[in-house]
């Protein structure tokens, strides 16, 4: 395949990440903890009973940016996840070769991306969820063209192709109420805006490390 078209400020945005995933030196939990929600509680170990699940972020070029892909999942009842905006990912299958090959399988199963098209650029730190009991292994990939999404009409109800960039702008993090679907609400939550799009909970975690690890300290 062809090198994409990038602006300067996104062919550097990933010529950056690139280098510092491959050091393998994270942000870890303290740059988690600037998106916890107010129910998250203490960062505790996971129980020996911890289910495993992958994610993948997915950075590709569109007109000449960096865009980072997120999903918006169905609203099946008694869902604990339904309606949320996330990752691509998923549960561990028996015959996953590792916790990379989870996320790069839940790709292509929900978004339609083949395995192949996909390049790990590197790890972001576990997470664990407490209210669905997943230990979560974040991957960060790169595609080098925008892929054509397929969705898995089941689970996914739409893409969210975001620009990268704008992530480190400064009214990108904010704070409010946020709705469960149980329709309790949660005060002074934090999130991600970008446009009309609000992204929060483990995801917005997640999506606060990759930034951090991006920003200069």
């Amino acid at each position: 395949m062809n090198e994409p078209s990038l602006i300067p400020e996104d062919g550097q945005l990933l010529n950056q990440l690139r280098l510092r995933l491959a050091t393998g030196i994270l942000p870890g939990t303290s740059a988690q903890r600037t998106m916890v929600p107010p129910m998250r509680g203490e960062y505790v170990d996971p129980p020996a009973n911890a289910r495993r699940a992958s994610v993948l972020a997915l950075i590709y070029p569109f007109q000449d940016r960096l865009h980072l892909l997120y999903i918006q999942r169905t609203s099946p009842k008694r869902d604990r996840h339904a309606g949320q905006i996330s990752f691509p990912g998923g549960s561990v299958d028996p015959g996953d070769r590792d916790a990379a090959h989870t996320a790069l399988r839940e790709l292509e199963e929900e978004v339609g991306v083949p395995q192949s098209e996909v390049e790990i650029l590197g790890a972001l730190s576990q997470l664990y969820i407490p209210v669905s009991n997943f230990l979560v292994d974040p991957f960060v990939g790169w595609c080098n063209q925008q892929p054509e999404f397929i969705l898995q009409e089941s689970e996914v109800a739409r893409v969210l192709k975001l620009p990268f960039a704008d992530f480190f702008t400064p009214d990108a993090r904010r704070s409010g109420p946020r709705e469960l679907v149980n329709g309790m609400i949660l005060p002074n939550t934090p999130y991600w805006a970008i446009g009309p799009e609000q992204i929060w909970g483990a995801t917005a975690m997640m999506t606060g490390e990759l930034v951090a690890l991006m920003t200069p300290e």
